[in-house]
């Protein structure tokens, strides 16, 4: 048994760097065709050491980033090919490929960065955070109440951008000796003023009410057993239906039905029963979601089902009806100390329960209250324009620190952080 995993270890590794190898050749050929970054023009860098696996921790920043970019001009640095290749396919922002510490210590001399942005704790965050001078500010990935959310790494950051009173009362919990005021800064969830973004919806409203399921996948074990699609959603779904009164959005998690064959079935019954109602009905409209933009969804649908996951906070930014399904596995772990002390639950039952569930939280103005108080507690003030203005006015004043500590320390003279020597044989991760 263990010859036969080391083997097969030993095939998964060849393979990574038989792709690596392509995607560096592929790179090489794409860097070529790019115009050479303008000297002395950006001030914000987004830095990202990760591989493309995990390119949805920047994805969702693209549109607030995008915007920013308007007035303080932003530069994605990615120090692994497969993420820098798809970067350059489909970001909105520039990209500079920083796979060596030379290469990263050219781009630092080459602009005038005053702030540095990271979205994840990536080990090698710490090859840029050497870089004095600037401001390295933590913007996460998104909202939960994980313990993601409360490492004490945060204090490795010069500031991190929160998301509201929840996210500090967390940390608060946590941090030990933390200027709370100074270094964390309240800003909402930005990517909300673009969840629409004049994105085209896949049907014509009408008198129908859009209910969006996004179930999570199965989990890998019981303790983080949070999919509802075997033991709800073929129910939930045909339920809904029935109605001829609702409109589904089903976005299930692209894991969904890797460990539980079961999982997998019920994930095909649920689109095959979409599918066969349409042919039916060619006016419902109902939408089997599995492309990679996520945003439109949260806003378009008049109630979301979701699963314990990012979703939850994701659309709770929306401020509109939210159901979060109980998982029917009594040992899957469940957080109640935030949101889902409170929140709307979904029980496993049978069609006509959960469609009556549904329309009570679509409808709930006792419910919507609930809600109202958790929107405001996890994210503040949700009025459209009003989170980015929020994310403008941090980075501005991060600008302006920027500016004072300039001319505090401008008769220390320049700081030469280039260094010709840098070594060369930096590894990127695999992907």
């Amino acid at each position: 048994m263990g010859l036969r995993r080391d083997a097969r270890r030993a095939v998964k590794l060849a393979k990574e760097i038989i792709w690596s190898r392509r995607a560096q050749r592929s790179l090489g050929t794409k860097l070529k065709e790019q115009p050479p970054l303008e000297p002395h023009r950006f001030r914000v860098g987004v830095y990202f050491a990760d591989g493309q696996v995990n390119l949805y921790q920047l994805r969702q920043w693209y549109a607030p980033l995008a915007e920013l970019a308007e007035r303080h001009p932003v530069l994605l640095l990615s120090r692994a090919s497969g993420a820098a290749l798809k970067l350059l396919d489909e970001s909105p922002l520039p990209v500079a490929y920083v796979r060596r510490v030379a290469d990263l210590e050219r781009v630092v001399h080459e602009q005038d960065l005053h702030v540095i942005f990271y979205v994840n704790q990536n080990a090698k965050n710490f090859q840029m955070m050497r870089y004095g001078r600037r401001w390295h500010v933590f913007i996460n990935h998104g909202e939960s109440d994980k313990m993601y959310m409360t490492t004490n790494q945060f204090k490795a950051y010069d500031y991190a951008l929160i998301a509201g009173d929840a996210a500090r009362a967390r940390l608060d919990k946590v941090l030990w000796d933390y200027d709370f005021d100074k270094r964390a800064i309240p800003i909402g969830r930005p990517q909300a003023d673009h969840y629409l973004d004049g994105t085209e919806l896949p049907y014509t409203p009408d008198g129908r009410e859009v209910v969006l399921y996004a179930p999570t996948w199965e989990g890998d074990r019981d303790a983080a057993a949070y999919g509802s699609v075997a033991t709800h959603g073929v129910n939930l779904v045909k339920g809904l239906i029935a109605t001829g009164r609702h409109r589904v959005i089903y976005r299930p998690h692209p894991r969904s039905g890797v460990v539980d064959p079961a999982y997998g079935a019920a994930n095909q019954q649920i689109i095959q029963a979409l599918a066969t109602a349409n042919a039916a009905d060619p006016s419902a409209k109902h939408f089997y979601d599995h492309g990679p933009k996520l945003g439109w969804q949260l806003a378009a649908a008049d109630v979301a089902i979701v699963d314990i996951s990012a979703m939850v906070y994701d659309r709770l930014a929306a401020g509109k009806p939210l159901l979060i399904t109980r998982p029917a596995n009594p040992a899957a772990q469940i957080d109640t100390s935030g949101y889902l002390q409170a929140c709307e639950w979904l029980f496993a039952t049978d069609p006509a329960a959960l469609v009556t569930r549904v329309d009570e939280v679509a409808h709930d103005a006792a419910a919507l209250e609930r809600l109202g108080f958790w929107v405001e507690r996890y994210f503040g003030d949700t009025t459209p324009g009003v989170t980015t203005e929020r994310f403008h006015a941090a980075v501005d004043h991060l600008m302006a620190e920027w500016e004072r500590f300039a001319a505090i320390h401008a008769a220390d003279g320049e700081i030469d952080e280039h260094d010709e020597e840098a070594d060369d044989d930096e590894v990127e991760p695999l992907g």
